[in-house]
């Protein structure tokens, strides 16, 4: 996958990628996001025993601390942050009715941006986007585009304000 070969090259995006496998590992298996957090800090991220790759499902090398900002975000705010994207799809859908990655990249993307006003909005969007770009086909991918757009702007309205 594109992403997740420059991933490797940039630990914030790598914790970006973690996060969305680590939401989609959580509701697949029904662990908690506090437990599966624990699992890829001690198995999946970085090379505790040797070479771990992303075919393996590892992730080389990620920024712990955001990966964990992220999970925790998403798991404290579950509710508010499924709210968000609830909102933003269109008119008959329901959360549900999403691909599984989908609806985990969605879920870390909005965590992120309920949680700080740094990284700006724009660069979370380019950042789930690139990653939504090696997990989902073009039409997903298009569409978790116009998602991901559609929060930031909804969650960092001041991101988008016009300058003065």
């Amino acid at each position: 996958m594109k992403s997740e070969r420059r991933a490797s090259a940039r630990p914030r995006t790598g914790a970006r990628v973690a996060a969305v496998q680590a939401l989609f590992q959580s509701e697949h298996t029904g662990e908690s996001v506090e437990t599966v957090a624990d699992q890829f800090i001690r198995h999946r991220i970085g090379a505790p025993t040797g070479p771990i790759e992303f075919e393996e499902g590892g992730v080389p090398e990620a920024h712990i601390p955001l990966f964990q900002a992220i999970l925790k975000q998403v798991a404290e705010h579950a509710e508010a942050a499924d709210a968000a994207i609830t909102n933003c799809l269109q008119k008959g859908w329901t959360l549900d009715r999403l691909d599984p990655v989908l609806r985990a990249l969605l879920r870390a993307a909005t965590g992120e941006l309920m949680q700080a006003h740094e990284p700006p909005a724009r660069v979370v969007i380019n950042e789930y986007l690139d990653i939504a770009a090696g997990f989902l086909d073009e039409e997903a991918t298009r569409y978790a585009n116009g998602m991901l757009d559609t929060l930031a702007h909804r969650l960092r309205p001041a991101d988008f304000a016009p300058s003065a």
